[in-house]
């Protein structure tokens, strides 16, 4: 989940260059309380963390209990001494901090939010994942449409591998603006699928499948239609992943041959093989011949099933051959190739019904 933790960070890092004191919010302040937040402010700017930290936590013990105005003031204090330990890296202190400035009576709420909002970055910074969570749950109460932070709290309940609260929260980010990034469909596909919800999943994955989409992201789609015992839908996926040159492999072809057979469309499957085999994108073994032989077969095409068995058993002369060969020539009406070659299966050791044979000999002619 390192992909996850990165883009988690990334997503907050905003909030670590960030602390400006809001010098016009009531109540107002006296001249010497704004001109010391000014200076704090500059020292924060010039680097002196340690020395805003401090002043500014001492500042606001002192004025602790105060008024109204020392109440703000106190607030502004934290604020700034938040961003001077989120400067230093002291995520987890600067969090304390920017909760203490918060929970300070008689805030806008704009205000309220936004300390809140950054409050839950620097818990994440500071590893405090189920903090976090939690804070950004009560912002995202008052903020419900605001989409880079539904997918935000995703990827939080993700790497929590909470994956059901994970998934509403993606479907959230989804009904408030459908269209995704790929970092998005990313994570929704997976949290998805591991959810269980392998609809879902796979809406989202099929989205996005385009001549970009790797030859991984081709497979899971066909994989998860499979699993969702949807055969044609699976077909058609590899299919278009092969046309688009995603998966290339022989391996590849013949799993599009086998998902075809499995999706009921054998003479699809059959096209493919018998144009793989002529242009020798496929080795031309008795494996592969009899999978070709097998498709038509499946696909009921009489003269092409039965030419394909008829040349696999003359290259081979095997007895399981030629009786599959017969076999097939005497239910398709073919008597003079099922008597020949229900005669070549006997010489070869296979067991053969005698009344075909007898029934054979007694109406010899094409068409009984």
């Amino acid at each position: 989940m390192g992909w996850l933790l990165a883009g988690l960070l990334a997503a907050w890092l905003p909030l670590t260059g960030w602390i400006t004191p809001v010098m016009a919010a009531s109540p107002a302040l006296p001249a010497d309380i704004i001109s010391d937040l000014g200076s704090l402010q500059e020292q924060l700017e010039q680097g002196d963390y340690e020395q805003v930290s401090r002043h500014g936590q001492a500042q606001a013990e002192r004025l602790a209990g105060g008024n109204a105005a020392d109440r703000w003031a106190r607030a502004l204090y934290l604020q700034l001494a938040a961003g001077a330990q989120a400067r230093l890296e002291r995520h987890e202190t600067a969090a304390d901090l920017l909760y203490q400035a918060r929970q300070t009576s008689g805030l806008e709420p704009q205000q309220q939010d936004r300390w809140l909002h950054q409050e839950a970055g620097l818990r994440l910074s500071a590893g405090q994942v189920e903090l976090a969570i939690e804070r950004l749950g009560q912002w995202l109460e008052r903020h419900p449409q605001e989409v880079e932070e539904l997918w935000q709290m995703a990827r939080l309940q993700a790497r929590q591998e909470k994956w059901n609260e994970a998934a509403e929260w993606v479907s959230r980010a989804l009904e408030a603006d459908p269209s995704t990034d790929r970092r998005q469909r990313t994570l929704a596909v997976t949290v998805y699928q591991r959810a269980g919800q392998i609809d879902r999943s796979l809406s989202v994955l099929t989205e996005s499948l385009d001549e970009q989409a790797s030859a991984d992201e081709w497979r899971r789609a066909a994989a998860m239609a499979q699993r969702l015992e949807q055969n044609a839908l699976a077909a058609a996926l590899w299919e278009a992943g092969w046309r688009l040159g995603a998966l290339a492999e022989p391996e590849d072809l013949l799993t599009l041959v086998q998902l075809h057979l499995q999706a009921g469309t054998p003479a699809r499957a059959a096209e493919f093989l018998e144009r793989a085999l002529a242009r020798n994108e496929l080795d031309d073994t008795r494996d592969h011949r009899r999978l070709l032989a097998q498709a038509w077969q499946a696909a009921k095409d009489r003269d092409r099933a039965l030419d394909a068995w008829q040349r696999l058993a003359d290259d081979g002369d095997e007895a399981a051959d030629w009786l599959q060969l017969g076999q097939l020539a005497y239910l398709w009406d073919r008597p003079e190739l099922a008597l020949s070659a229900l005669e070549r299966a006997r010489e070869l050791g296979a067991e053969v019904k005698d009344q075909w044979l007898t029934s054979l000999h007694s109406a010899p002619g094409e068409g009984r």
